[in-house]
């Protein structure tokens, strides 16, 4: 059995900019703990947890996740119109579903994934 995921980082330039561009997007409730920004994606389901943080120096931007969705085109719209920018536009993973990347405000990778 592989180790499954649990947990991920965001490194950011800005944890106010980075929250309110992940939570607006996602719905994720992400809230402020010292100096980084504990984010819960479980919303009463499943998911992993994470967190939001600013290091102050290099790197800045770092990590990639995929989040799953029902609707790659919407999420990347919606990417674009929080201030995010498209990278990868949807492509075929043959029998297993579709994924798309996009960087957001700080130039983060993240993938969207919709299984078949």
């Amino acid at each position: 059995m592989g180790a499954p995921v649990v947990h991920f980082e965001i490194g950011c330039r800005n944890n106010e900019k980075s929250m309110k561009f992940y939570g607006e997007l996602f719905g994720w409730k992400i809230e402020q703990q010292g100096p980084a920004a504990m984010i819960d994606t479980r919303g009463g389901g499943a998911g992993i947890g994470g967190h939001i943080t600013a290091l102050g120096h290099e790197p800045h931007s770092y990590i990639t996740f995929y989040a799953q969705v029902n609707d790659l085109q919407a999420y990347l719209k919606k990417a674009e119109s929080l201030g995010g920018k498209m990278v990868v536009p949807p492509q075929e993973v043959p029998g297993m579903g579709q994924f798309a990347w996009f960087a957001d405000p700080d130039g983060n990778t993240v993938g969207l994934w919709k299984p078949v």
